[in-house]
Parts: C-alpha cells; sequence; structure tokens
C-alpha cells in the first residue's frame, strides 16, 4: 500500500481475529516505531508487547468493562514514558507528542500489514503498571489492541459498537481545526 492508502484504511475495529504472533512481527512494528522523530532524538517511548494466551489474560483485569473487546486481541501493546526521557525546554515537555509520534508510526506500519491496531483510553493504570512491572514514575500513555479485522462482527460485538464497526465515524470538519495564520474561534 501507499502511504496514502493507509492513512485512509486504517480504522479503530473492535472486532478482532487472531494472527500469528512472532518475533518478526513485533521487531517489524517496534523498529517502525523507532523511526518516529523525537526532540534531540531522544525516543522517549517505551513499549511492552503482552502476546501469549497467559499473558494476555494476565492483563485482561487492567482494561476498562468499555473496552472488553480487546480480550480478542492477539497483541497488547502498553505505551509508556516519563518526563524525565526527553526535551523540557521552559514549559514545552515533549515526552507525549513524541511517544505519540511513535505510537502512531507503529499503528500506521500495522495497517500496511494488514491489522487493526486500536489504542485504548480505557484501562487502570495502578493495575496495568503493577501486572506489567512498569514502575511508579512513568506514565502510561495508552493501550493497543492488534489483531486482524473480524467482518462478520454481528454477534460479536455490543449493540452500540456496531455502526462504528460498519461506517467510519464522522471526521471534524477541516474550518473546525485549520486556521490560515491566525487562529478564530468556531465553537
Amino acid at each position: 500500500m501507499e502511504l496514502k492508502e493507509v492513512i485512509e484504511n486504517r480504522r479503530a475495529y473492535k472486532a478482532l481475529l487472531p494472527i500469528e504472533v512472532t518475533d518478526e512481527l513485533i521487531n517489524d512494528l517496534a523498529k517502525h516505531a523507532q523511526l518516529a522523530p523525537s526532540c534531540s532524538n531522544n525516543q522517549p517511548w517505551r513499549y511492552v508487547f503482552i502476546h501469549g494466551k497467559e499473558n494476555l489474560e494476565r492483563f485482561h483485569p487492567a482494561l476498562t468493562r468499555g473496552n472488553a473487546w480487546a480480550q480478542k486481541a492477539s497483541v497488547i501493546v502498553a505505551v509508556f514514558s516519563k518526563q524525565e526521557f526527553d526535551c523540557v525546554i521552559k514549559d514545552k515537555i515533549y515526552f507525549l507528542f513524541d511517544t505519540g509520534m511513535a505510537t502512531a508510526f507503529l499503528i500506521l506500519r500495522a495497517t500496511d500489514l494488514g491489522l487493526v491496531a486500536h489504542p485504548m483510553a480505557g484501562f487502570k493504570e495502578d493495575i496495568a503498571k503493577e501486572i506489567l512491572n512498569i514502575p511508579p514514575d512513568m506514565k502510561l500513555i495508552a493501550v493497543l489492541g492488534i489483531g486482524k479485522h473480524n467482518k462478520d462482527f454481528e454477534g460479536v460485538l455490543e449493540e452500540h459498537q456496531l455502526e462504528h464497526e460498519r461506517n467510519r465515524p464522522e471526521r471534524m470538519n477541516l474550518n473546525k481545526f485549520v486556521f490560515h495564520n491566525k487562529y478564530e474561534s468556531t465553537d
């Protein structure tokens, strides 16, 4: 796929089918995240790739009820960092931005491979950090559920999730977030 197609095809599907998880797959995704830009090339991102039935089941209590669908993921990636890993210039703190860019590279590579990499904010940070041995001073930013899209999702998802699976949720109009030469409130 060309980059434009990858971006256009990326979706946060919830209905997942299992995939084979190999060291090659994990390294491929990680190497693409590694190529993301970061302030002073600090590369502040850290990832734990959770895979294997027992490891995934051990992590499931860290997911919120709304993300129960992620129990079908073949890989869950914990995305974390801390401020000290990256630039702090006056009041500008970059670690979240830089980690987000690297994670976007990982998500786009997964899409390019025909996979779904669905980012989630619905997790219990303290429980997840304890399960994964992530130090308390780290910020667990997001988790990603990775698998293959299950196109036969009827009966797999809750009723309120079906519409988003069938159709891409409406995107914000460009004039709401793109401004020329100065910001003008549209709210």
